[in-house]
């Protein structure tokens, strides 16, 4: 069993009580939040007007994060320690607000937020309060890298803050109900993953409170001896902190705390001098204290301190019944303002003197603000034939693109090699970016095996993060990148969906930093790679067959979020080296691991990738040198197997009826489709018509679900006759071709489409319609026989 060491005997009386002071002005703060709009330091009897008619936030967890807060900052003090503090229960904003306030960093980022009564009055009446700040730790709380709205990635948040930051000691606070989840679960994993020698360190402290909304948590619940093997068999030493008596708690924290840097760097301190990065058994905490802790013991004869009742707002109806409106006075005089507070409502300076100073207030630590860190990467030139596809005819070679991109991340990480990193779910080989391999492995900190040596590619010195928890990793990912490094998440297409959920919240935290949060500097872009993409997930079948991530993407705000789709391996560079220059931004992009058909040289890739549109004059036959030039019918196509597929209708139209004028239009960037006023990157209705004419029929072959691309297109003229194909969720055990076909994204459905809209084709194009039918059956009889697809299917080229 771990023992706690025994000196409790850190604190000096005289230390203790200003501790417990601190303390106690954060929870008055905390309390004000939630409850005052004026009258903040009950100079006058409260009363009603002086409450909130509505009432917000969480109590419960509060009082439990500032006190750990208020003893990190002695810690910091003593030993000048590089240390930030991440709240999992976030909705217990108001333990957080308060000792950011007290440390005046609040005051310094927003000046109406004084130290004073009126800005105390400002600071209570903002919380949770419309035009003003929500009731988490949001973009807007200095010294915040995670929000803890939604639950399950404090951790692995804290994790990737530390990672490539040696000297830094990141605190969270897990909440036990948010152990609850299964990326908060698997997280713990994390420091199989952490090198003592180049990394900094994490100090989980579980907030064992006991309760959620209206529940008893899990791990409250079981034995001591079962949670502390639990955290053993996580590969953790547990400390164990619990109790109710404020004075008792303080001195087990101060001295657990002590115990635990110590150990922390003690353990770096090895490492570092032995130049041998061993896995550690690094120090985390249990907190145990009641939920509500040092609030009402009981509203209207129920129970809440220690109960879930004190979870949000202990007690309500405060216009109308006075009883409770006396029993908030009480309970906020309870920490006795005027000990802690000068008339005129500043932090009285025996107190205030606890606070580290400058850059060592954990809100105001430089790294919680990333971009102000941030370095641009130095990249290589992807023009460089080392990297770009020599591409003399369009159609005519295969390469496989992602592996392409890979040579490329490469060297990205070879020049970079302290600020990037690659992350994904056992991926890497797999989605074909394992030339990054030859400059840097997989980090691994577990056991070895002799057989790892055989194309393990592990490595305590790697750089290349996989787990089988996309949650995990995309947790890392995200912090890394907000304390201003760089990054690349990839995954099988299907299995975005996994992080649906962070990605939303990353978007949301991007959306308000950069739109309402001046002072928070940009950071590196979310670039997410999505590959084994449905069209080629014939042989993993239906389970695997997923386009619909992109569909998220779209629906969040126009300012932060991108989607690009490379037909190309030269358009994948284009893009990939745009993406990884670019700040504040979720780029996704969209491209297949297997071979594929290359169409443009890289000149004519940038130019095409920069405009995000374009019409391909070698696949077209409408500019005749007459004017107009005017189509027949647009063959438009998003995404690598869909372009190929276009391609091969076009190319079937054009030798079976020479008099069809055909304008071929591929799209990479998808939000090109919307009108310029719902998108930044939209084109206008005049550009739109250019493009796609007034009237004529649009056949749209897209990569993904196709009502993605009547959402996007349908504020432009006469969207009615856009015809999109896409996927339609059919499939199974599939060859390419037969997957393609049962969405009718394959070339024969295609020239049937153009037949069935174009009106001067009609019956004169009969026999060619009942010949692709032909076709479908022929083929789709060949691949159920042989189990694959014929050769002129397989080994298609563009044959102008």
């Amino acid at each position: 069993m771990v023992q706690l060491s025994s000196n409790t005997t850190i604190l000096a009386e005289d230390e203790l009580a200003k501790i417990d002071a601190y303390w106690r002005a954060c929870n008055y703060l905390a309390v004000g939040m939630i409850y005052l709009r004026s009258n903040p330091l009950l100079k006058e009897t409260l009363k009603p007007e002086h409450i909130k008619y509505r009432l917000l936030g969480h109590w419960g967890s509060s009082p439990g994060l500032s006190f750990v807060y208020v003893h990190l900052n002695r810690l910091i003090k003593k030993y000048d320690l590089n240390m930030i503090y991440l709240a999992g229960p976030g909705h217990g904003a108001p333990g957080i607000l308060a000792p950011v306030y007290l440390e005046n960093t609040y005051s310094e980022i927003y000046p109406d937020k004084s130290q004073d009564e009126e800005g105390m009055q400002k600071f209570f009446k903002q919380f949770s309060f419309p035009g003003h700040i929500g009731s988490h730790v949001t973009p807007e709380t200095p010294g915040s890298i995670h929000e803890g709205g939604e639950l399950g990635y404090s951790l692995s948040h804290a994790y990737g803050s530390i990672l490539d930051n040696p000297d830094l000691i990141s605190v969270v606070m897990v909440g036990d109900g948010e152990s609850e989840t299964g990326p908060l679960a698997t997280s713990w994993h994390s420091n199989k993953f952490i090198n003592p020698i180049r990394d900094g360190a994490v100090l989980p402290i579980l907030h064992l409170n006991g309760y959620k909304i209206a529940n008893p948590t899990i791990l409250s619940r079981i034995s001591h001896e079962e949670l502390e093997s639990l955290f053993i068999g996580y590969g953790y030493e547990p400390y164990f902190v619990e109790g109710d008596d404020p004075a008792i708690m303080h001195k087990k924290m101060a001295a657990t705390l002590e115990e635990c840097v110590n150990k922390i760097k003690a353990i770096q301190t090895e490492a570092r001098n032995s130049g041998l990065p061993k896995r550690p058994r690094w120090p985390m905490i249990v907190f145990r204290s009641p939920k509500g802790w040092t609030g009402p013991k009981s509203v209207d004869g129920k129970k809440v301190e220690g109960f879930w009742r004190s979870h949000q707002v202990p007690m309500g109806e405060m216009h109308s019944n006075l009883e409770h409106v006396q029993l908030l006075q009480e309970w906020m005089k309870s920490y006795k303002p005027e000990e802690l507070f000068d008339e005129n409502g500043r932090l009285i300076p025996e107190l205030a003197e606890l606070a580290p100073v400058g850059d060592r207030r954990m809100s105001a630590n430089p790294i919680t603000n990333g971009g102000l860190l941030r370095k641009d990467l130095n990249l290589p030139d992807f023009r460089d034939p080392i990297y770009a596809v020599p591409v003399t005819e369009p159609g005519k070679i295969e390469i496989e693109n992602t592996k392409i991109m890979g040579i490329f991340l490469r060297d990205v990480m070879a020049r970079n090699p302290h600020t990037f990193r690659v992350f994904g779910p056992d991926e890497t080989a797999s989605n074909r970016l394992n030339p990054i391999y030859e400059v840097s492995k997989k980090v691994w900190m577990a056991d070895y095996l002799p057989e790892d040596a055989d194309g393990g590619e592990l490595s305590p010195n790697g750089r290349v993060m996989e787990m089988l928890s996309e949650h995990t990793l995309e947790g890392w990912l995200e912090t890394y990148l907000l304390t201003g490094r760089h990054g690349l998440f990839h995954t099988y297409e299907a299995f975005a969906h996994v992080i649906d959920s962070m990605f939303n919240q990353h978007a949301k935290w991007l959306d308000i930093s950069k739109n309402h949060v001046p002072w928070r500097a940009p950071v590196s872009s979310l670039n997410i790679l999505l590959s084994s993409t449905v069209w080629r997930q014939d042989h993993n079948g239906f389970s695997h067959q997923d386009p619909g991530f992109v569909d998220l993407v779209t629906n969040k705000s126009a300012d932060v979020t991108r989607v690009y789709f490379p037909p190309d391996a030269n358009c994948l560079l284009s893009v990939i080296d745009h993406c990884l220059r670019s700040k504040d931004y979720v780029n996704v992009i969209v491209a297949d691991k297997q071979n594929h058909l290359q169409y443009l040289n890289i000149d004519e890739a940038v130019t095409h990738c920069t405009k995000g549109i374009g019409i391909w004059e070698w696949a077209s036959n409408d500019h005749q040198g007459v004017l107009p030039d005017e189509p027949d019918v647009i063959m438009a196509s998003c995404g690598d197997v869909p372009t190929m597929e276009s391609l091969a209708a076009t190319e079937i139209l054009r030798k079976e009826c020479p008099d069809l004028k055909v304008r071929f239009i591929n799209v990479v960037d998808i939000f090109k489709l919307q009108d310029d006023s719902e998108h930044p990157h939209g084109l206008s209705k005049r550009d739109f018509v250019t493009l796609f004419t007034e009237d004529k029929p649009i056949i749209f072959n897209f990569h993904g679900y196709p009502w993605l691309i009547h959402k996007l297109a349908y504020r432009h003229p006469n969207s009615h006759r856009l015809h999109v194909r896409g996927y339609k969720e059919e499939g199974n055990i599939n060859t390419p071709l037969e997957l393609a076909i049962k969405n009718q994204v394959d070339r024969f459905n295609l020239v049937i489409d153009v037949i069935d809209r174009v009106p001067k084709l009609g019956s004169r194009a009969a026999y060619l319609k009942e010949r692709m039918k032909d076709e479908i059956i022929e083929n789709l009889n060949y691949a159920h026989t042989h189990g694959i697809d014929k050769e002129e299917i397989t080994n298609w080229k563009w044959n102008d």
